[in-house]
């Protein structure tokens, strides 16, 4: 991957030709997304676009002729977290700005693809009453309806979730092209702060109480705070130097415990945001 990135930086020829190619290809998208990301951290806003263009236009048209947004939706987002982490050197707000367009996303969905929500929610409805007869049951008439907004919010969460590994792609190709070691110490420095981390919380709780698609505002809210606990292990981790094992080891984890653990992450992540935990843990290594 870093001769890719090394490839792309030679010129807006390469990059643009890489970013057009990738995101016609399906299922390298991505690549495309973390191109253009790549360019705008490293040349800015101006020059970010015009190669955007470039993996904009294949975007558009899976999104308008193939009914499959997931492209234009990644690079979007990836696009504009880029943007904010270049301007601002903030992780906490390009991740707000993610996430904010992660909810504008699940907004228009049904406005732009009823089609495509239609057949996701109708596959849902029919793999419930076949294979899940009680809990079909027990929903009775709202079945479509939860699965409709359950279908929405993981559409518009799986976009972000991937935006924001491009963009974390992205600062990973930057610093090992023009600042080894950078990326690894800004994302363990990642901490929401206090006024965010309320904002998030708030977020995730409000919605059944205002009769909003609550997965929506949860996978939107709670993607920062999710990313800031990883941080934390990872900080922590650095902190004492311990071994890649435990890294390995808290990804297994993750993988079997899956809500259970991702829950006790995001409530860590929150309890960082005002103790600051990787700041009180002793440095290992000799004292000097």
């Amino acid at each position: 991957m870093r001769a890719l990135a090394q490839f792309v930086m030679r010129g807006p020829l390469q990059a643009g030709g890489v970013a057009a190619v990738t995101t016609a290809i399906p299922l390298l998208f991505w690549i495309g997304a973390a191109v253009v990301g790549l360019v705008i951290l490293r040349l800015g806003i101006g020059q970010g676009l015009n190669i955007g263009l470039w993996a904009l236009l294949p975007a558009v048209g899976w999104s308008w002729f193939g009914q499959d947004p997931t492209a234009l939706a990644v690079l979007l987002q990836t696009m504009l977290m880029a943007y904010i982490l270049r301007t601002t050197l903030s992780w906490e707000r390009a991740l707000l700005g993610g996430s904010f367009l992660a909810i504008v996303t699940g907004l228009m969905l049904p406005v732009l693809y009823p089609g495509l929500l239609d057949d996701l929610v109708q596959a849902g409805v029919e793999f419930y009453e076949q294979y899940n007869a009680e809990v079909a049951h027990t929903l009775g008439d709202d079945l479509e309806k939860v699965i409709r907004g359950t279908m929405n919010a993981s559409m518009a969460g799986t976009y972000l979730a991937t935006a924001v590994g491009m963009t974390m792609l992205a600062r990973a190709w930057q610093a090992g092209l023009y600042n080894p070691g950078g990326f690894r110490k800004e994302f363990h420095a990642l901490r929401l702060s206090p006024v965010v981390a309320v904002l998030c919380a708030v977020t995730m709780l409000i919605g059944p109480l205002l009769g909003l698609n609550s997965m929506l505002l949860a996978w939107a809210a709670g993607t920062p705070l999710f990313l800031a606990s990883i941080a934390l292990v990872h900080g922590v981790v650095g902190r004492k130097q311990l071994s890649g094992n435990w890294l390995a080891m808290f990804y297994i984890a993750l993988l079997l415990l899956g809500p259970s653990l991702m829950i006790l992450l995001v409530v860590m992540a929150f309890v960082d945001s005002w103790l600051d935990i990787r700041g009180r843990i002793k440095p290992a290594g000799p004292a000097e």
